[in-house]
Parts: C-alpha cells; sequence; structure tokens
C-alpha cells in the first residue's frame, strides 16, 4: 500500500459532485492512506447534488495545514461554497505552502483561487471555470490532469482515475 504514512483532507460542503468525492476518497484509502472528511464546525453530514450523504470526520476548526500531506477539493456546487469558508481556504493555503499537495476537479478551481496559490500556475478545470483561472494569473490547460509543482488539476469526473494516479505519484 503505497500511501501508508500519508494522511488526506477531503474537503466536503453540500451540493458536491459525488463521483468526484467518492472516487477519490475510497481511492486514496485503498492505497493505504488515513483520509479525513472535513466540514465546517457543528455540520455532521453533507449532501451532494442528488442528495446522496458524506459524514464530516473533522471540523476544519479542529486541524491544521500540518495535519496532512495533501487536500483534495471534489466539485459540483460545493466549491461555490467552500470558498465563503476562511477555515477551509485557510488550510488549502496552508498545506500549500508546506510542500503539500492541492488536488482540485472541476469546479474546485475555484477554492485555489480563492486561497489565493493559482498565480503563475498551469492548471485545468470545468470549462466554465476557465476564465476564473486565468483571471487568477494562472495558465489555462485543457488537459484531463495538469500538475504543475504540487498543485494537480482535473476537468471532469471522467478524468478521475488520472487525476487519482497523479495524486499518489505526487504523494509517494
Amino acid at each position: 500500500m503505497e500511501l501508508t504514512d500519508k494522511r488526506i483532507a477531503i474537503l466536503a460542503e453540500d451540493m458536491y459532485q459525488e463521483l468526484e468525492l467518492w472516487y477519490p476518497l475510497l481511492r486514496m484509502r485503498e492505497a493505504g492512506a488515513e483520509v479525513t472528511v472535513v466540514g465546517m464546525p457543528s455540520v455532521q453530514e453533507y449532501h451532494s447534488k442528488l442528495g446522496y450523504p458524506v459524514k464530516v470526520d473533522a471540523a476544519a476548526t479542529a486541524l491544521s495545514a500540518s495535519d496532512f500531506d495533501a487536500v483534495i477539493i471534489p466539485g459540483g456546487y460545493a466549491p461555490d461554497r467552500m470558498r465563503r469558508h476562511q477555515l477551509m481556504l485557510d488550510l488549502v493555503r496552508g498545506i500549500f505552502e508546506r510542500g503539500g499537495v492541492v488536488a482540485a476537479i472541476c469546479h474546485a478551481a475555484w477554492v485555489p483561487i480563492s486561497a489565493g496559490i493559482m498565480k503563475g500556475k498551469r492548471a485545468t478545470c470545468f470549462f466554465a471555470v476557465k476564465d476564473d483561472v486565468i483571471n487568477a494569473g494562472a495558465t489555462y490547460v485543457d488537459a484531463e490532469v495538469v500538475q504543475d509543482g504540487n498543485l494537480i488539476t482535473s476537468r471532469v469526473p471522467s478524468d478521475l482515475p488520472a487525476f487519482c494516479r497523479t495524486i499518489i505519484a505526487a504523494l509517494k
């Protein structure tokens, strides 16, 4: 199990895209990582766009960037809510600044944008977020996965295999 000693946060909020949260969560656990679903204080569970629940393991207030080797941010409409939570943005920025992996798929590019870590990077995202990525000072690349240092981005659920392979390779 290649990630036995790794700790990964997965951010959650209502209206997340089911595959973009559950596929990486299960794949990282399968690889041996300790995965923590992170939410906001006093929230026990979030629901996907289709109503599928995910239980929160820990509130962002109880965590530090030093607790994690990586953070994965799923898409859907959840990133628009996540970027409003300073605690989540601080966690993402802190993990990035420590050299940890920040991985965002689809609309999740909004979170690293709001965390202020996209400028000068190469990144991809869902096509509707392309202008936001460019306006944040990043170079948009239309590819299934783009890795620029410790930032990993993908576009859509069909990119998940490449997205997860790239996260695992970056954490080894």
